[in-house]
């Protein structure tokens, strides 16, 4: 039971996320990505008025049933299956973290940026505030988030995941490299 509690090697981890995609194909699913539940959300709560939310979400219920094992898996992983709740990362990082001001690194991210108290900052409502609408608005634009496009459009061949996961890519140097820096 011990290996469950350890980060899985990528060579194990991989090809089962990889197993994924062959599988939804045979089922006869034609998208798979997290992003995509907020629509049948919203097309199950709100569908009057709105034609983009006129369509049978019932079709996709699987997919509401994945992002909930998401969530139920990661409240059962960090609370009962975890010895910790710190994130082991490089010494390199902690230094570069901490000479932006960043101190602690007993949590899963660091409470100068993720924390309410920080939320009343101007850091903090850059990053929550302001960082979670450009990601809404990107996941609208490229139609579909980061795993489904990484994982089951670049699988397919389908040219918009590799044009989006590119500009996930730059836009993921772009902030760590020029933008983390200027806030912090």
């Amino acid at each position: 039971m011990d290996w469950i509690l350890q980060p899985w090697p990528w060579y194990v981890a991989g090809p089962l996320i990889g197993l994924t995609v062959p599988l939804l194909l045979i089922v006869g699913n034609k998208s798979f990505g997290v992003s995509s539940s907020l629509k049948h959300i919203c097309a199950a709560c709100f569908p009057a008025g709105i034609d983009f939310f006129k369509y049978e979400w019932r079709n996709e219920a699987w997919n509401l049933w994945f992002v909930a094992g998401i969530a139920v898996g990661g409240f059962i992983a960090s609370d009962f299956l975890s010895e910790t709740s710190v994130v082991d990362i490089s010494q390199s990082t902690i230094r570069d973290l901490k000479a932006l001001g960043m101190n602690s690194f007993d949590a899963y991210v660091p409470t100068e940026i993720f924390s309410w108290a920080s939320l009343g900052s101007i850091n903090g409502i850059l990053f929550i505030v302001v960082g979670g609408f450009l990601v809404g608005f990107g996941t609208r634009y490229a139609g579909g988030c980061t795993s489904g496009h990484a994982i089951f459009g670049m699988s397919n061949f389908q040219k918009a995941s590799l044009i989006a996961v590119i500009g996930f890519f730059i836009g993921g140097l772009v902030m760590t490299h020029l933008l983390f820096p200027l806030i912090f």
